[in-house]
């Protein structure tokens, strides 16, 4: 199974092509979105080609394929628009043999071990480290306005390898699961 994981969309439907046209060049199985999905936020500027219509539009094909935890900018407007659940805080998936704790990170880390994978968004910078639980932590950055100088870009799990990406293809960080 091939999951694409990104986050912090932010309403930018030129990102968020470009998230569906990876999705579809990967080959992905499931999309995993990390929060954030349609609105930019008080604090942040307007993305290129801001449209959270259009982002609805462009995710609706993949509503079956995607698993989604609301981020700090979701609403219940967005719910109602938005043809997937994005209305709670915390998800597990389990995928090749591995537990995925999904949260956007904006809330408390919930109980993990070690072997855990925890993937969270919110920061807009990628993130590959190791907790005091034992867990893996990862977060994609942010596709529509990434920080601190990160890329814009998304991780796809594969065979238990976590592979970041920018949406040229380039691979720059990976961890095993």
């Amino acid at each position: 199974m091939k999951i694409i994981i990104a986050s912090d969309i932010h309403g930018s439907a030129y990102w968020c092509k470009k998230l569906t046209e990876a999705f579809e060049k990967e080959g992905g199985d499931m999309l995993i979105l990390l929060g954030d999905i349609l609105y930019h936020g008080p604090r942040n500027p307007l993305p290129d080609e801001y449209s959270p219509k259009t982002v609805v539009e462009l995710l609706a094909p993949l509503a079956g394929k995607i698993v989604c935890v609301r981020g700090n900018c979701e609403s219940e407007v967005d719910q109602m628009v938005l043809p997937f659940n994005c209305s709670s805080d915390y998800a597990v998936v389990y995928a090749d043999g591995v537990k995925l704790h999904l949260s956007h990170g904006h809330r408390p880390m919930p109980p993990m071990g070690r072997g855990d994978v925890y993937l969270t968004g919110h920061t807009h910078v990628p993130l590959n480290a190791i907790e005091e639980c034992g867990c893996l932590h990862l977060n994609p950055g942010s596709i529509s306005l990434p920080k601190e100088g990160s890329r814009h870009g998304y991780i796809a799990f594969e065979n238990g390898t976590f592979t970041f990406k920018d949406f040229d293809g380039a691979a720059y960080d990976q961890a095993k699961a």
